[in-house]
């Protein structure tokens, strides 16, 4: 399959036609796309009573720092003990870290949870454990099912301050889309 487009960078915002229940109110930032599937990280599912501390203290980092109370995001339904921190550049930079589009970054080591520890964050960041996976096509065809709408990421969506519901009423509205219009039937025109 030759793409004709990238997606890298984008939001996916699930609509009333998402058949999946673990993706529903979804907002899910793509950190890479193309013919052999597409990766991406659910930004608006904080787990319940889990923060960044008791993530350090799991992985045998002693150092919290100001960030301990942080929330961690469930990133998806693949890995789920595999970490992922999606962060602006700056002076902390990992060297295994991904560039993605807008300036931002993509890390899954330890190395920048020890900075965050140390106080040494990025301007903005969130982790998540897990991630949401698709295979070749996948993707394409629920975005064809109308199950997810495609959108521009700006930052202080990505990195809301209190992570939830609000994050897909506002991807929704910064498309110019009241949520209360969506319906659950899909068609086509």
């Amino acid at each position: 399959m030759t793409m004709t487009f990238d997606l890298t960078g984008k939001l996916l915002i699930s609509t009333p036609s998402m058949g999946d229940r673990r993706f529903t109110h979804s907002v899910i930032y793509l950190c890479a796309y193309g013919s052999e599937g597409a990766f991406g990280l659910v930004l608006n599912r904080p787990l319940p009573h889990l923060t960044l501390g008791d993530v350090l203290d799991q992985i045998g980092i002693d150092e919290h720092g100001p960030h301990a109370e942080s929330p961690v995001l469930s990133g998806g339904p693949v890995e789920t003990q595999r970490g992922f921190v999606l962060h602006t550049a700056g002076s902390t930079e990992d060297a295994s870290a991904t560039p993605l589009p807008g300036g931002l970054m993509l890390s899954a080591s330890t190395e920048i949870l020890r900075a965050i520890a140390r106080g040494e964050a990025p301007t903005r960041w969130l982790l998540a454990l897990g991630y949401a996976g698709w295979g070749p096509g996948q993707l394409e065809a629920e975005i064809a099912q109308n199950a997810w709408l495609t959108a521009a990421a700006p930052e202080d969506l990505v990195f809301a301050a209190t992570p939830g519901e609000h994050q897909w009423n506002g991807a929704l509205r910064s498309m110019g889309v009241d949520p209360l219009s969506l319906s659950t039937v899909a068609g086509r025109a």
